[in-house]
């Protein structure tokens, strides 16, 4: 989604990897698949680690973690299936993290840099359910999950640049503070 991320944002490289072949299921495209969650699982780890040493809430990191390495194992079935299983399972992933994002992203709304968050985690959610609709349709395809992992990578980027400059100026107040991030 997590969570500052959600499936998608891995970026425009994996984009157009996934759009070369979007019409067919080649050993690329589903390499391609089964890594992606796990690129989510990893950066749920980083964020879980920055959440914890700063005291954050974690329970939806955790989720995170959980629905993006069950998505590993469920896209690696559904590649064997054929497009519409991997739509539908890319989908579940989408709509469940895109809630979970969605929802942290409220949650911590007041701090800096989460509205490309929170957008993202709605986008997800809506989008995940559009590939699930596709799923059912004769000339389903990759080609809309290419442009949806663009967008995400997009969305991550602003996201982690807000993030960033938000940290820096924290940064700056607290050691003007005593050093604490926090004023304390």
């Amino acid at each position: 989604m997590p969570v500052e991320r959600g499936p998608g944002d891995l970026g425009g490289g994996g984009a157009g990897l996934l759009l070369a072949s979007a019409r067919t299921l080649n050993p690329l495209s589903a390499t391609l698949l089964v890594i992606y969650p796990l690129f989510d699982v990893a950066c749920a780890v980083v964020d879980l680690r920055s959440a914890t040493a700063q005291r954050g809430p974690v329970r939806g990191l955790y989720l995170n973690i959980a629905l993006s390495a069950l998505t590993t194992a469920g896209l690696a079935a559904a590649a064997t299936a054929g497009i519409p299983g991997v739509l539908r399972v890319w989908g579940a992933w989408a709509v469940t993290a895109g809630l979970v994002q969605l929802a942290v992203g409220i949650h911590r709304r007041a701090m800096p840099g989460r509205w490309p968050m929170i957008a993202s985690g709605a986008i997800s959610t809506l989008a995940g359910a559009s590939f699930v609709v596709q799923a059912a349709k004769a000339d389903a395809s990759l080609s809309s999950l290419g442009g949806y992992a663009f967008l995400g990578g997009v969305f991550f980027l602003v996201s982690a640049l807000r993030l960033g400059r938000a940290e820096k100026i924290t940064g700056r107040l607290g050691s003007a503070r005593g050093g604490h991030p926090f004023g304390g």
